[in-house]
């Protein structure tokens, strides 16, 4: 088949899961229709349905994995049976108890370790625990569960793959089966969720998510509001000034990623941004302000090429090591930065 007829087979097919939902023009795409295993949205989809890790901090003080229920520790002499989530309360109140004890969460071994998706691991004993532990902790800046959302589930999928131009549909019922979709996904494919679909929000309101756009705020809101979220502070202009950055990911009503290869920037105290590729370099300056609680960040470069990302970036989510930003102005465009 030919290059133009497949790519009128992906548009017709596209057009029909678009007419599923609420019309709209082929700006909009991006912010209401069908997304890819590399979209934005895909992988914040994900990170709602890893497995939730935080609420046992107290015991295996790690965000990536958790112990699986039912098993027994022991806290300053007491053994504490955890049977439910609602123990884990039981712990933290016996640590509170008492200022001069020493507060040590004993684990009785073996148990099995659920990672953030959805592995399990049997842990014999307190050596390979530590180790477990410890190799978690080389892994800091990994972006984590995405707590304070859940999806009320079933919710509805409809995928078009584009090599064999085959549509289906399926019935997503558990975060499980949610993220394990998400992850078999191959770039093939296109899907489109089939709206509306509720959710439970940090406060725990109901609410009906009606686009992409809507469940992507939706996702902002808990990234910026549910504390579980919010494990480590860091000051994102000491972070942005540290270090130098590549761009993973740039969208711009298309996928425009491969034109930055091989560019790094630096973003320098005295606002100034030196992109270098090669021996080709450039100045550009650089500033970031707060505007009605939201973080901005405004690059200003004068050639054609980097002119493309000047604008004034909304801050989604960062860390020590990634930087992810977005315009909604029109459609919803993106900029990544990764520690280089």
């Amino acid at each position: 088949m030919s290059p133009f007829k497949k790519y009128l087979s992906i548009v017709a097919f596209l057009s029909l899961l678009l007419s599923c939902q609420s019309e709209m023009d082929e700006q909009d795409y991006n912010t209401q229709g069908t997304v890819t295993s590399v979209s934005p949205l895909t992988s914040y989809l994900q990170r709602v349905a890893m497995v939730k890790t935080v609420q046992d901090n107290v015991i295996d003080k790690s965000s990536y994995c958790t112990i699986k229920l039912p098993y027994t520790v022991t806290v300053n002499n007491e053994q504490i049976a955890v049977n439910t989530t609602a123990d884990y309360q039981k712990v933290v109140d016996n640590i509170n108890a008492n200022s001069n004890d020493n507060d040590i969460v004993k684990i009785d071994f073996p148990v099995t370790m659920v990672y953030y998706n959805y592995y399990e691991k049997i842990i014999p004993a307190e050596a390979d625990f530590n180790s477990l532990i410890d190799y978690w902790n080389h892994y800091p800046d990994l972006l984590s569960k995405i707590n304070g959302l859940n999806i009320n589930y079933p919710i509805t999928i409809n995928i078009y793959n584009s090599t064999n131009q085959v549509a289906s549909s399926v019935s997503i019922i558990s975060d499980q089966s949610f993220f394990n979709f998400i992850k078999n996904l191959n770039d093939s494919q296109y899907i489109s969720l089939n709206y509306p679909i509720s959710i439970v929000d940090y406060n725990n309101q109901t609410r009906s998510i009606t686009n992409n756009l809507d469940f992507e705020n939706a996702i902002k809101y808990a990234i910026d509001n549910c504390p579980e979220n919010n494990i480590v502070t860091l000051d994102f202009v000491q972070t942005i000034t540290n270090g130098s950055w590549v761009i993973p990911y740039f969208f711009d009503d298309s996928e425009k990623t491969s034109s930055y290869s091989g560019y790094s920037f630096v973003f320098k105290s005295d606002k100034s941004v030196v992109a270098t590729n090669g021996a080709i370099s450039e100045i550009g300056q650089w500033e970031s302000i707060v505007q009605n609680g939201v973080r901005e960040l405004k690059i200003d470069f004068s050639t054609e090429l980097l002119g493309k990302l000047n604008n004034n970036w909304k801050l989604f989510e960062f860390n020590n090591s990634k930087i992810r930003l977005r315009d909604v102005s029109n459609s919803t465009n993106y900029l990544y930065f990764e520690k280089k």
